[in-house]
């Protein structure tokens, strides 16, 4: 089943449109650009250094062959975040999905985030998946919160997986059953 139809349109908090789709290859740039941002203003992104344009374009491309989804958050017509279901490559592990989420600054703050939660879930229950995993920082606990709201459990702990900022942070396994 692909992801196409599902589009969404919400009012944030701003009054601003945004836009909720299936990413498009033409997104690429928008989204490169994007992260940039992200990693430089935002300790709970687990990246550190962009795609190229290239990169992302294959990345997109090889998102859509595997049905997993990747959803642009769009506003003003600029992607301004992202979110992403990674379906477990083997057969065995097929029925389960890894989460994956970002947003820029100035889209923060805005109720996004509760909408990322609906389309998300929403996708899992049209692929049929069985488990949605996503990991988060303990000192992020606005996002746990928000995870905890949406039916998440806590699966377990990893103690000062992470350095941040010359701080050790724990990471917090999560999942959803559907």
């Amino acid at each position: 089943m692909g992801n196409q139809e599902l589009v969404k349109k919400i009012i944030a908090k701003n009054r601003k449109v945004v836009i909720l789709r299936p990413v498009k290859i033409n997104d690429a740039e928008q989204i490169v650009e994007a992260v940039k941002t992200v990693i430089y203003t935002g300790a709970y992104i687990q990246k550190e250094k962009p795609r190229t344009v290239e990169e992302e374009r294959e990345f997109i491309t090889t998102m859509q062959n595997q049905d997993n989804m990747y959803l642009a958050i769009e506003i003003d017509g600029t992607v301004v975040g992202i979110a992403r279901v990674v379906r477990g490559e083997l057969e065995m592990k097929r029925h389960i999905g890894l989460f994956r989420t970002w947003l820029a600054e100035r889209a923060q703050g805005l109720g996004i985030g509760k909408e990322i939660m609906t389309y998300t879930l929403e996708w899992c229950r049209l692929h049929q998946l069985h488990k949605l995993c996503l990991t988060v920082f303990a000192s992020n606990g606005l996002a746990q919160k928000l995870y905890e709201r949406y039916g998440f459990v806590q699966e377990g702990i990893q103690k000062e997986q992470v350095k941040i900022n010359g701080q050790y942070d724990d990471e917090i396994f999560m999942a959803y059953f559907f």
